[in-house]
């Protein structure tokens, strides 16, 4: 499995170099729907997804002369930081990226303990995440699932560390009631 993602990506990576029209096809068939996957758990409307991912594309193929390979999956996680920046960029743009406040959401604290997420899919949670507000759910993305500190997501938003790890304790909080009614309405049927 190494050698071929590894095979592949190179692979990718020389067509474009030599300039082969293929690469991009090759490219796209390859990545689109794991990057469209990024997108999605920023960018909360289709037609606002497919314009970002447009953008990100765009980027890529003129930029990916410029990539230099550093082994299996900088290519896939170069596109993924493009894909990012370009979702940000876009919700900035927006102005639908303002934080939530404090006050806003009529939330109580809950415990911190993690949800239970049996019978709830890949796809349902990421529908879950994508119906966060715009400031939880750009924190909540970047923080656990792209790995950033409070203190790099306060530079990337322009907000405080503090706002950041509010912002994601909202996120899990909201995130947590709707896996719980979820369940119960499984539950239900």
């Amino acid at each position: 499995m190494y050698s071929e993602q590894t095979d592949k990506e190179q692979r990718i990576i020389r067509l474009f170099h030599q300039g082969d029209a293929s690469a991009m096809d090759l490219l796209y068939a390859e990545y689109a729907g794991y990057l469209t996957g990024v997108g999605f758990r920023y960018i909360s409307d289709d037609d606002d997804l497919k314009d970002v991912l447009q953008e990100s594309f765009i980027k890529i193929f003129t930029r990916i002369s410029s990539f230099s390979y550093r082994g299996k999956g900088s290519l896939k996680a170069w596109m993924t930081r493009i894909v990012i920046n370009e979702s940000l960029q876009f919700l900035r743009h927006q102005q639908s990226s303002q934080i939530v406040r404090m006050d806003s959401y009529d939330l109580p604290d809950l415990p911190e303990e993690e949800p239970e997420l049996t019978g709830v899919s890949a796809e349902v949670l990421s529908e879950m995440i994508r119906r966060l507000p715009p400031g939880c759910r750009e924190v909540f993305n970047l923080y656990a699932i792209e790995g950033k500190s409070h203190i790099e997501i306060s530079q990337l938003l322009n907000i405080k560390p503090d706002t950041s790890a509010s912002q994601f304790h909202r996120a899990r909080v909201i995130l947590t009631r709707m896996i719980k009614k979820y369940q119960l309405n499984k539950a239900r049927e």
